[in-house]
């Protein structure tokens, strides 16, 4: 009987492809940023409230939701643009790759 080697590693996203790992790493990266942002914003916004009940300055309400609105804008181009670029890799990988882009997302 012969003893052959397993190529499995254990660890199941090191048996994947290039173009998976790189949508997999780019979806995880987008996701955990955004909930980094997310939570930052989320403090500052109970800060100024809590100043504001305070009476410490007033929250000017049009302002805030024209910054927020900037700054949604802002992650929709970046999203756009990564899925763009995963996109232009040849055909047989952008599907691997925005497969792991979306697994990334996933799991982040």
């Amino acid at each position: 009987m012969e003893n052959k080697a397993s190529n499995n590693s254990g660890i199941g996203f090191l048996d994947l492809g290039t173009s998976f790992v790189i949508g997999l790493a780019v979806g995880f990266f987008l996701k955990k940023s955004i909930k980094m942002a997310l939570f930052v914003l989320g403090f500052i916004l109970v800060a100024m409230f809590l100043m504001e009940s305070n009476g410490m300055f007033s929250v000017n309400e049009s302002a805030l939701e024209h910054t927020v609105g900037g700054g949604i804008d802002l992650v929709q181009s970046l999203a756009s643009f990564l899925k763009n670029r995963l996109d232009a890799m040849t055909f047989g990988k952008a599907g691997s790759a925005i497969a792991g882009f979306f697994v990334g997302l996933k799991i982040g």
